[in-house]
């Protein structure tokens, strides 16, 4: 079984760790309104997906008519 001779130093442990950080969120153009969107998921300003309609659009207007 591999086990360490020497203990890691707290410098070689904080050089690695400094690697593990997020990532921005990756935006494309939507090719029905060409609107920023994620990868993979409905656009949320003209509700398009795969070149169909398959949600109606979101306005601001829609959330919570009381």
């Amino acid at each position: 079984m591999a086990v360490p001779k020497q203990k890691q130093s707290h410098a070689r442990t904080a050089q690695r760790r400094a690697q593990h950080k997020m990532a921005a969120p990756v935006y494309n153009g939507c090719p029905q309104c060409h609107s920023p969107r994620r990868p993979h998921r409905v656009c949320p300003a003209c509700g398009y997906y795969a070149g169909r309609e398959v949600v109606a659009p979101t306005t601001a207007h829609d959330h919570h008519d009381h």
